[in-house]
């Protein structure tokens, strides 16, 4: 009876680790992820996701050192890049090799220079210890495999003071349009609130950021 129960409590696991299956489904092969990066770089994005105004909200400023976890192909890059400005720096991250690299190629045709690329993995972002005044996750915390790992880095990667910055879509009928959210999504706002504090992190301010879609949630290490 102990094996037997050994067995299954050995096949459960990943289930309980990976808990973002069903919104990582589409980016298991390169094909499917060439198709999200099509959705990823709408010029579109600008205005429906307000982009300038998140930058501005989170006070981003020259000489700051900012990590876009889960960069995608880079959209964000340009406003971030000129927002910390020569003297700051921007840290790119994806666990997708083919991504980066489209992250870099945007970086090039704008010509910006103070980027850095790292390639992370499903339970670590790469960052430096010490690295980063804010870390940055737009709309890729319910990608997250394994939260309490990626949490754990951001933790040492911020800077005394520094801040962790999630803007995540409501796990709400109509949240996201062409898809459903409340499958897609794991956890809602409050329990994402909850998730962030038992690893480390206190709460700072969440607040709706698009009507109906997106909140944006910002922390500080304990």
């Amino acid at each position: 009876m102990v094996k037997q129960f050994a067995i299954v409590l050995l096949l459960a696991l990943p289930a309980f680790a990976q808990v973002a299956a069903d919104a990582n489904r589409g980016y298991r092969t390169p094909e499917s992820r060439a198709s999200i990066a099509t959705r990823l770089a709408d010029p579109h994005r600008d205005a429906r996701d307000r982009l300038p105004e998140l930058v501005n909200e989170l006070k981003i400023a020259a000489g700051m050192s900012v990590a876009d976890v889960g960069t995608g192909v880079g959209y964000l890059l340009p406003y971030l890049s000129r927002a910390v400005g020569a003297k700051g720096k921007v840290l790119a991250e994806d666990i997708f090799p083919d991504y980066l690299a489209a992250a870099k190629e945007r970086a090039a045709k704008e010509g910006l220079a103070n980027l850095e690329y790292i390639l992370g993995t499903e339970k670590d972002a790469k960052l430096p210890a010490g690295c980063c005044d804010l870390i940055l996750v737009l709309d890729a915390y319910h990608h997250f495999d394994y939260p309490a790992e990626m949490l754990a880095g951001f933790r040492k990667a911020l800077k005394k003071g520094g801040r962790l910055a999630i803007v995540e879509i409501y796990k709400r009928p109509g949240a996201m349009p062409g898809n459903n959210a409340v499958e897609h999504v794991r956890i809602d706002e409050a329990d994402l609130i909850k998730e962030v504090e038992a690893n480390g992190f206190r709460s700072l301010s969440s607040k709706e950021f698009l009507p109906g879609r997106q909140y944006l949630a910002v922390f500080t290490p304990n």
